[in-house]
């Protein structure tokens, strides 16, 4: 029983661990949005899309707009996106994507993280034919005709539509993801989530004690509280 309620407990924390992992990443994104267009989310795409992406992971209405009353206010954080490439165990590729108020601290801790598994940063630029920069939208199929949906939406970008039970995800290329945006709004789709992601053109295909090293690595990256994305190459 005593080993029951441990992994419970373990499940519970690692749960909220998440949780506060994806409203610090959302808060970050709307303050982001609002120093780059305003707080009013009506003229304001990248705010409108921070919003959405936060209804996606349930974060509480009430933090959303605390965070945008933050982001407007006089001793707001200015944070600032920087990008940092690697090269991880066993030749596969890490991009890191982070969102700091220090860029000297966070790549301090960025060559920390790699260090402790006898990596370094790469040039920019490295990794730049192994990534492609992707619009990746969440929806909710209920009530669509995807076979039609999908013809429609060839004219806002889309290059693939991926359908799973619940879930369909549509990928555009990086500059259509605001035309795409616009297409899902105009036809009042509902878009659980919707961000700019990086997608391997091609991949490391690694044993499973390798692979361990490789996620142990983007592990301890994804922990660190100033990087939002981690994307890697591994098959």
């Amino acid at each position: 029983m005593g080993r029951i309620f441990e992994k419970r407990k373990h499940t519970m924390f690692a749960r909220f661990d998440r949780m506060a992992k994806a409203f610090t990443k959302i808060g970050k994104e709307i303050a982001i949005a609002v120093k780059a267009g305003g707080p009013d989310p009506d003229n304001n795409p990248r705010l409108r899309i921070a919003i959405q992406n936060a209804k996606g992971v349930n974060m509480p209405k009430d933090r959303v707009e605390a965070a945008i009353k933050r982001a407007v206010s006089r001793d707001k954080e200015n944070f600032e996106e920087a990008t940092y490439e690697a090269y991880g165990p066993h030749g596969v590729a890490i991009f890191v994507e982070t969102a700091t108020d220090n860029t000297t601290r966070t790549v301090a801790n960025v060559r920390m993280h790699l260090n402790r598994h006898g990596r370094t940063l790469a040039t920019t630029g490295a990794l730049e034919s192994i990534f492609s920069r992707k619009g990746v939208f969440k929806i909710n199929p209920e009530g669509l005709d995807l076979d039609s949906l999908e013809l429609e939406l060839i004219d806002a970008g889309l290059e693939e539509m991926q359908r799973e039970e619940e879930t369909v995800f549509l990928y555009t290329a990086f500059s259509d993801f605001g035309n795409m945006q616009k297409a899902l709004e105009a036809r009042k789709i509902n878009v659980i989530s919707s961000e700019l992601q990086r997608i391997p053109n091609l991949y490391v295909d690694c044993t499973e004690e390798q692979e361990k090293e490789v996620l142990d690595l983007v592990e301890d990256l994804e922990s660190d509280d100033d990087v939002q994305n981690v994307y890697h190459n591994l098959k």
